[in-house]
């Protein structure tokens, strides 16, 4: 129902009066880049100009079928609390201007036969004015206004002025949004480049691929933030998550026969509008969450791996542009993790050939002269007529031997290559002792405590060989230490009672200064809590405790 205006000298005067007052309101809604900010002020400044109690703006969706967000004014928050839900655009009479996009003026908006109705707790309001938003030609929103306070309809006059303001609003959201598409995109280089630092920079891989799901987490406005790359087994493994709450992500492996793991794995982005309600989350893990980005890890047509960005039940949808900007900030983070994968494999190389060296030596050099000596320690045996004499040099003599048998065993350790090494949980402890020998310039020692490998579970041996060879890597590159022990025991009682498996490497090095990085003690920490364990540090091996211990344990 449309209101007709009356006309003459006095409404003529009154017009007039309120030019100077849409003038300013004109002034007022453009003073801003802020897009969020700049719709409040419209908000506020159609609500003063007309003298309506209420006033909002919805904008609508990029499919055009809803609202994306809706602004408010004149509903205090503990009202809109109340109210819960805001509406979405796709019912009732704001549905209808979507569609419609025409100016639409009702005295009584509750006796059209568009309206649904308001929910509980909603104030009441009876006169309606409603008009579209354009942006460069195309509908960005719809302004609404409710409730005169004079209690009057909207008139002419209203009509005129709130077409004029929304005309300025339109070129003011316009520069808002080039603004904002202009910061957005400036945020997304920034994190590219923080990615590229952190990947290129020889720090632990664990390090750098947190890096990347905690960039992927704030540039998106996510919950979450999680690096997946390929499983073992199959599938993609959960190696790197980044979240406001602690999570039991870390380590969960999703199937290849999973729908989503199969378009990921092909190469293609995927995006799910509600993860709560879309059959193809298989996971209890996805259905917690509502819109999710999954986008490949994608570099010169190879998949290294996914990055998921899931928000919150309820949250709004990722727009195009986000999805464009996380498609590449995903492309740059695969190209420099290739490129962090083929420094690591140099600098493997260079392990694999320092090994191949010292075996040689260790080979040709060390046991053959520790043959010759044993061979003369026997000729002065022979000779000696004093039985102590004879005695103590067998001993020696034997003690070479055994030498000899532990090089020899070393020698074969060395010469191993990574296809040759067994599965055993064991044998991978003492690989990564064996590979940190090197750098380190001598052996740290292990002790073995329970069925190490019969008890210890796939999942949590795996996080167990990741977290030694972190606690070695920050022995060797941060400790100077010259002794290191390891022990593995697979008969510890975790504090809640339950039986477990705990890691305690210790060394005699320099300590964990005051204010030092820790990043790598917080991997160690995020692994085992994944699990529902723990990690600690204390004094070391050193004199009056110089040096760290650290103690990383999780149930099997």
């Amino acid at each position: 129902m449309s209101v007709a205006s009356s006309s003459g000298p006095g409404r003529s005067a009154e017009r007039a009066a309120r030019v100077p007052r849409l003038l300013e309101a004109v002034l007022s809604v453009g003073s801003g880049l802020e897009l969020h900010s700049t719709l409040d002020r419209i908000c506020a400044t159609a609500a003063g100009l007309t003298g309506a109690r209420y006033a909002a703006i919805g904008v609508v969706d990029e499919d055009g079928d809803g609202l994306a967000d809706f602004v408010h004014h004149g509903v205090d928050e503990a009202t809109a609390r109340r109210i819960g839900r805001l509406p979405d655009g796709r019912t009732g009479l704001l549905g209808a201007l979507i569609r419609d996009e025409q100016p639409v003026r009702l005295a009584d908006l509750a006796q059209d036969p568009r309206a649904c109705g308001f929910p509980e707790h909603h104030p009441p309001m009876r006169a309606f004015l409603g008009l579209p938003i354009r942006v460069q030609g195309e509908v960005f929103g719809n302004l609404y206004l409710a409730e005169k306070r004079d209690g009057q309809p909207f008139d002419d006059d209203d009509l005129d002025m709130v077409r004029v303001l929304a005309a300025e609003a339109g070129i003011a959201v316009g520069n808002a949004r080039l603004y904002e598409a202009a910061e957005q995109r400036e945020r997304w280089i920034d994190g590219s480049v923080a990615v590229t630092t952190a990947l290129l920079s020889g720090d632990d891989a664990d390090d750098a691929l947190q890096v990347v799901a905690e960039q992927a987490r704030r540039l998106s406005g996510s919950a979450a933030g999680a690096v997946l790359l390929p499983a073992d087994e199959g599938g993609l493994e959960i190696v790197a998550v980044a979240s406001h709450r602690p999570s039991a992500l870390l380590g969960a492996v999703v199937p290849a026969e999973n729908e989503l793991i199969a378009e990921l794995l092909a190469g293609e982005p995927v995006f799910v509008a509600d993860a709560s309600t879309d059959p193809r989350m298989t996971t209890e893990y996805g259905r917690a969450y509502g819109p999710v980005m999954m986008v490949p890890l994608q570099s010169a047509g190879r998949v290294l791996g996914a990055l998921v960005t899931p928000r919150a039940r309820g949250e709004r949808p990722f727009t195009r542009t986000e999805r464009t900007l996380a498609v590449q900030f995903a492309s740059h983070a695969a190209l420099a993790l290739m490129m962090a994968e083929a420094h690591r494999d140099r600098e493997q190389l260079a392990v694999y050939e320092d090994r191949d060296r010292i075996a040689r030596d260790l080979h040709d050099l060390v046991v053959q002269r520790l043959f010759a000596t044993g061979m003369m320690l026997e000729s002065a045996q022979r000779r000696s007529r004093v039985p102590e004499v004879r005695a103590g040099v067998g001993r020696a003599v034997g003690e070479l031997d055994v030498t000899i048998q532990e090089i020899r065993t070393a020698v074969f350790a060395l010469e191993q290559g990574p296809a040759e090494a067994p599965a055993g949980l064991c044998s991978r402890v003492l690989r990564e002792i064996d590979t940190a020998a090197v750098p380190l310039g001598f052996m740290p020692s292990h002790r073995f405590v329970g069925a190490v490998d019969a008890l210890v579970g796939d999942l949590t041996g795996k996080n167990l060989v990741a977290a030694l060879r972190e606690a070695l890597s920050n022995a060797f590159r941060h400790a100077g230490a010259g002794r290191i022990d390891v022990e593995v025991d697979a008969t510890a009682t975790l504090p809640d009672g339950r039986p477990g498996v705990r890691l305690t490497v210790a060394d005699d090095g320099v300590g964990i200064p005051p204010g030092g990085r820790r990043s790598g003690l917080g991997n160690l920490e995020r692994r085992a809590r994944s699990l529902g364990g723990d990690s600690r540090h204390g004094p070391g091996l050193g004199g009056g405790g110089g040096g760290t211990t650290v103690v990383w344990e999780a149930p099997y």
